[in-house]
């Protein structure tokens, strides 16, 4: 069953980049999104480093044509080792989404953020 945890209050969690913490021994990434708060496990499945401590960031999106196209400011961090891509939202790696760093659920009440452990 899942415990509630207290994170931060929700105006400590700046636009662009994640608000670290460490909640039950777990080094969490908060993180503000147009359309809600995300945590995720700060540990890169590759290798270890401190996932969420990479850059907010979008990706090349895949396209039939020889162009670049940049998509999805904001909603992927990247890991600052090898440059592996996570999906905020979802924890999933952007190249195998069998591969993913645990995601949170994270409540809001009133300016609070709690996660769901």
């Amino acid at each position: 069953m899942a415990s509630k945890h207290f994170l931060c209050k929700a105006t400590e969690v700046e636009d662009g980049k994640a608000k670290i913490l460490t909640v039950s021994n777990m080094p969490i990434g908060v993180f503000r999104l147009d359309d809600g708060f995300y945590a995720l496990l700060n540990i890169c499945p590759h290798k270890g480093a401190a996932l969420c401590e990479g850059p907010v960031c979008g990706t090349t999106k895949q396209t039939d044509q020889t162009e670049f196209v940049y998509d999805r400011a904001g909603e992927i961090v990247r890991c600052a080792w090898h440059g592996w891509e996570f999906d905020i939202r979802t924890g999933e790696f952007l190249v195998d989404p069998k591969v993913k760093t645990r995601a949170f659920d994270v409540s809001v009440e009133g300016e609070d953020l709690f996660i769901s452990i």
